[in-house]
Parts: structure tokens; sequence; C-alpha cells
């Protein structure tokens, strides 16, 4: 049997230590801080968005195309897309997320245009949909696409074991359980900025608007 990785071994204690804590629920994005990020291209991102409301497998990307976007001395994010629907990561954060990605998903390779050596990133296509909405308690889902401005989500529904998932009442978005938004902002440092959708800690204030820009 192989030997767990450091990565993943503090996976398992940041899903421990979840569980002390309470269940929590963030939507991850790029923070502002002086980091290139990715344009993704806007065909590719409407087919994975019409995958992600439909499932047809004939919308399943086998790539995703993208650019470069930000000042050249800046250094590049490993997690460089703040679409909702499309989380990038590059392969140092994939390899340190460990297994845990293939139980919600699978990953995508990135082609970027240009692209320097070492430039290898991923699009996690999260395939893990969970119907753990207390829809009485939460905000009605949008009509255009589905969002759910304030969710509150059923504890015992919650697929926790899981980095993320996805609602069948708003496909197009990329919820991350807890530990694991923990665990990537610990490997990135100021990389990544971190929205609380819902927590179980009652004394917990979730961001007044998770899914805006």
């Amino acid at each position: 049997m192989a030997l767990m990785s450091r990565a993943e071994r503090g996976g398992e204690r940041q899903q421990r230590d979840q569980v002390v804590r309470g269940l929590s629920v963030y939507r991850l994005l790029p923070s502002l801080s002086e980091y290139q990020g990715l344009h993704l291209e806007r065909s590719d991102v409407v087919r994975l968005m019409r995958w992600q409301r439909g499932g047809a497998e004939a919308d399943r990307l086998a790539r995703l195309r993208a650019t470069w976007l930000g000042e050249r001395k800046w250094s590049k994010s490993e997690f460089p897309s703040g679409r909702a629907a499309a989380p990038v990561l590059s392969r140092r954060l994939a390899e340190s997320m460990g297994e845990g990605l293939a139980a919600a998903g699978s990953l995508v390779p990135v082609e970027i245009d240009a692209a320097a050596k070492g430039d290898e990133y991923f699009l996690f296509v999260v395939e893990a949909v969970v119907d753990c909405l207390d829809l009485r308690r939460s905000s009605k889902p949008k009509k255009i696409d589905g969002e759910v401005k304030k969710a509150v989500f059923r504890p015992e529904a919650l697929p926790s074991h899981l980095p993320a998932f996805r609602l069948p009442q708003f496909p197009g978005a990329v919820q991350w359980n807890g530990w694991a938004a923990d665990l990537l902002a610990d490997l990135t440092g100021d990389q990544i900025e971190r929205r609380l959708i819902w927590s179980e800690d009652p004394a917990a204030r979730p961001h007044p608007d998770p899914w805006g820009i």
C-alpha cells in the first residue's frame, strides 16, 4: 500500500477538525492580491455550464482553453479562475488534494495560450450533485440560473466527505466544504478569497452576496 502523502494526511486532519468545529460551505475565488489570473474561453465555459445543467455527454469538456491576464511581473495564481462553474487548480494543488478530488469529479487539462514552462493547470469538473439544501429556510433560487443568495443546508444530507459538490437547484456553481477551503487556503496563502455561504455555527456570519463579482 502506498504511503499517504503529507498533503493527504493534512486533508484528513482538516476533515477531522471540521467535525469538531462544525460544518461549513464556501465559495472560493481568486483574491485581489497581485497575481495573474486566467481568462477562460467563453465558448468552453458556456459548454461546461450546459453540461452542468443537462448532463449531456456531448457537452462534456475534454479541455479548457484560457489566456493569462494581469501584469507579467506578477506571479501566477495557483487558483486563477473566479468562475463559480469552473474552478481551476495548479498541478501542485491538484496533487496536494489527493484522491479526494476524484471522489467528487474529474480533472480536465487547461490549454493556456502561449503557456510558459510549468504552466500546468486543470479544470476541476465537479460531478457530485447533492440535494442537501433546506428549501424552507433558504432564499428562493433565481429563475435565470438557479442562484441561491442565502443558502441553508441540511447537515445530515451535506456531503462533508467530499471537497466540493453542486446543488440540483443551482448546478452552475461549485460549493466547497470547509475542510477543503481551509486546505487550499493554507496551501496558497493570500491567493484565495473564501466567502462563507453557510455554517453550522450560529455565531458565524455568511457573506452577504457570496456569488457576486
